[in-house]
């Protein structure tokens, strides 16, 4: 069985269309339903959201995505009736009321103001506890709404930010096929489809993150890197040696970028490491095209420091076996990786 929202609308005015996807979808008739929103939009959004659902609670999320918000909000959540919880805002916001609702037992509405990762649709939420981020498995949303009046004002960055995590599905099934091959890891299939076309359709498309039609097609296939998810019962067609990379990066050297930013480093550089030149040099064009850093030097990092984050990447997923773990390399020869990798690159 595929699991899926019932709902998924992409385009303007998806705020102030929220009271009557509820009613329609039956997921609230009365709009009796706690609002999460974050910190960016919140008094904007929380004055569209009040005419559409009278009877709702709006509910301010502390910046950060952090496990606190979410458990505070849980507790909210179990002391009042609500039919269901709404999150509105970025990637932070969203993980937040997903874990929340999946905790307090309600159904969970996504609104995304932003594009700045997979996160929207999934069901895991990234959160930091103790200045350490962690991946919690939650419900997948039952509707998903990304609003496209914010995500055209969010900053630029962030848009570009969702371009390099779609496009490192790429570099991501390449390491699920490598793990069938080597161990007869089973692969889902459906999964992988659902993957692999939204990335492609970002990957090809000849637009900018300040076009509608291309925001559209970015949305779609972060959507769809939450449905192959879903699909697989892990992140596994969307998270390879690439995030493995951006999981060491954020433990080792936090703060050094966004996750979207590390994503695609991450996707080029294991492709470098798969001997896949053709996707490497595809992955590379696209980074260059959007404007996204193309490796780690562009984001402040050392070849030192870069190759310490390779070698720490498989610690961050013990369980997965992408090239890092079939390459097994020692420091010396990540690092000689590393120098000859970026030189050619720089030059």
């Amino acid at each position: 069985m595929l699991a899926a929202p019932m709902a998924v609308e992409i385009g303007p005015g998806a705020v102030a269309g929220l009271g009557d996807l509820l009613a329609d979808r039956r997921i609230s008739a009365g709009g009796h339903v706690a609002v999460a929103v974050g910190p960016g939009y919140g008094d904007e959004i929380a004055a569209v959201v009040d005419p559409a659902l009278e009877n709702c609670d709006i509910v301010r999320v502390e910046e950060g995505g952090a496990l606190n918000s979410a458990l505070d909000l849980a507790d909210r959540l179990r002391k009042r009736f609500y039919d269901a919880v709404v999150g509105i805002g970025g990637g932070g916001t969203l993980d937040v009321a997903k874990h929340a609702a999946t905790l307090a037992g309600l159904p969970m509405v996504a609104v995304a103001t932003s594009l700045s990762h997979d996160g929207i649709a999934s069901p895991v939420s990234s959160l930091a506890h103790e200045g350490q981020k962690a991946s919690y498995g939650v419900q997948m949303p039952v509707a998903v709404l990304v609003d496209l009046d914010y995500v055209r004002t969010s900053p630029v960055q962030m848009r570009r930010s969702g371009v390099g995590d779609a496009i490192s599905n790429l570099s991501a099934i390449a390491d699920w096929r490598l793990a069938k091959r080597e161990r007869g890891e089973p692969i889902d299939g459906l999964s992988v489809a659902l993957a692999h076309t939204g990335a492609q359709a970002v990957l090809e498309s000849d637009g900018t993150v300040e076009d509608d039609d291309f925001l559209v097609v970015l949305a779609e296939a972060l959507v769809l890197s939450g449905l192959a998810m879903a699909t697989a019962g892990s992140s596994r067609p969307c998270s390879g040696a690439d995030h493995e990379i951006v999981h060491a990066i954020d433990h080792l050297f936090p703060d050094t970028a966004l996750h979207g930013e590390l994503a695609g480093i991450g996707a080029r550089f294991a492709a470098h490491l798969q001997g896949d030149h053709a996707l490497a040099a595809e992955l590379d064009s696209c980074l260059a095209r959007h404007e996204l850093p193309r490796t780690h030097r562009d984001v402040g990092l050392s070849d030192e420091q870069f190759a310490q984050a390779v070698a720490y990447a498989p610690r961050t997923r013990p369980d997965r076996f992408t090239i890092l773990e079939h390459l097994d390399l020692d420091e010396e020869a990540i690092l000689n990786h590393v120098h000859s990798y970026a030189d050619a690159l720089a030059g």
